[in-house]
């Protein structure tokens, strides 16, 4: 979820510890890569390692923040809070924060209403075979399998490689549950199990998991720069927000939803006492699954 900054005017009191001045000689930036990478994504930890590094100074002089427009500011922020906590100073740096009078603040309700009136399927639809229709064979079948199980965009591209790998190897079924039609995504913690996103499960057809396995890898960069040379933006958020609005009106509830995309609510009911069937919740998947084919016309086209 984002996140957006308040600026307050005025000088405000100076009050704990100030966070040490920093030269960029007394950070070790290797081992500062290796912690984030193994806490985030490689996309994600990439963010923070630059950002921090190119802004350290900004931990001295909070108030420049103000210099960035609302997303760099998020982000640039986000990765000085890691710094600081791998530094060991993330105290003094909130409150070096409080001092500058810098708040996060959720979203408003007016940004998500403005999300969802704004939301348009066909769009979507369009974009779909707009951009189907320029890919290669494997990359058509990437972006119809991000579709269909709602993952994030590296977790899609991880997946359907590693479908791929260990088909190769004769290791499937060490990943894809055949009797379950599942990909146990649980058991790969290194790439799918991380600090704030994580994907446990998806229910995908087995003659869909054996187009993958008999196709070669995709690299993002390569579907990028393809879609991008046309003019065609990337919609993979746009496409995981619909798979979750589409299963709920084709027979799940919210939380089986949360479950399919990574989500496990703090709720005491679904932590403690909600015990879905997942044969049922199998049976129930895939038939959306099928529905959501038949509304992109995919079946006609892979």
């Amino acid at each position: 979820m984002g996140f957006r900054f308040y600026f307050w005017a005025g000088s405000l009191a100076r009050i704990g510890r100030k966070p040490p001045k920093l030269q960029d000689t007394q950070i070790d930036w290797n081992a500062y890569y290796h912690y984030v990478k193994s806490k985030y994504s490689k996309v994600y930890a990439g963010l923070l390692y630059s950002y921090a590094k190119k802004y350290t100074y900004i931990i001295e002089n909070p108030s420049l923040l103000g210099t960035f427009k609302d997303a760099k500011r998020c982000n640039v922020l986000k990765a000085l809070v890691c710094l600081s906590k791998y530094l060991g100073f993330y105290r003094e740096f909130k409150e070096r924060l409080k001092d500058y009078g810098i708040k996060w603040s959720q979203p408003d309700c007016l940004d998500a209403f403005l999300r969802i009136f704004n939301n348009n399927s066909d769009s979507l639809k369009a974009w779909y075979n707009n951009a189907y229709s320029i890919l290669k064979p494997n990359e058509k079948l990437l972006l119809r399998f991000a579709l269909l199980t709602g993952l994030r965009k590296d977790e899609a591209f991880k997946s359907y490689n590693l479908i791929v790998r260990l088909s190769k190897q004769g290791n499937l079924s060490q990943y894809y549950n055949a009797d379950l039609s599942v990909l146990e995504h649980f058991k790969f913690k290194e790439l799918f199990l991380r600090r704030t996103k994580n994907t446990y499960i998806s229910f995908i057809p087995e003659a869909l998991i054996h187009e993958i396995a008999n196709s070669k890898p995709v690299a993002y960069k390569n579907v990028y720069r393809k879609l991008n040379s046309r003019g065609i933006s990337i919609k993979f958020n746009e496409m995981r927000d619909y798979f979750a609005s589409f299963m709920v009106r084709h027979g799940l509830i919210r939380e089986e939803v949360d479950l399919l995309q990574g989500r496990i609510p703090k709720s005491v009911f679904v932590r403690y006492y909600w015990s879905p069937s997942i044969k049922d919740l199998r049976d129930r998947t895939l038939k959306a699954l099928d529905t959501l084919e038949q509304t992109f016309h995919i079946s006609n086209k892979c």
